[in-house]
């Protein structure tokens, strides 16, 4: 069994360094290099799965740090909420509006009713400002 994960070990130090290490399964089951977009979307769905239930919102200091990693890099403006359960732990959270650098556009009717679609007991509310 060592020898299997050694052996597994040397295979992925073995990809060359433009190559990646990871692999996407096309449909027709073969496989290619993943490109570096379709690996941040496996890991923001990743921590997306994580945060559901795990995280409570106990403090404002708690929310900011949160929110720093969804939204700090974006380079556009984003309205999203954050939808909380009885105990203010995360249900999910849900970017419901893009904008562009300078303005976003907010439908207060889709935001009631995804709120309601997912028992929401608490929402918070979130926009963004870019860094220019």
């Amino acid at each position: 069994m060592q020898h299997d994960l050694f052996s597994s070990l040397d295979s992925l130090l073995s990809v060359p360094a433009g190559a990646g290490g990871f692999l996407i399964r096309e449909m027709t089951g073969q496989y290619r290099p993943a490109e570096a977009d379709e690996v941040l979307l496996a890991a923001q769905q990743l921590l997306g799965a994580q945060v559901r239930g795990s995280d409570v919102m106990s403090s404002p200091a708690v929310v900011r740090e949160f929110l720093k990693l969804r939204l700090g890099q974006l380079p556009h403006e984003v309205f999203a909420v954050v939808h909380l359960d009885s105990q203010n732990r995360v249900i999910d959270y849900v970017e419901m509006f893009r904008g562009t650098v300078s303005q976003t556009s907010v439908y207060p009717r889709e935001v009631v009713r995804d709120a309601l679609l997912r028992n929401t007991c608490a929402l918070l509310l979130v926009h963004n400002h870019p860094l220019c």
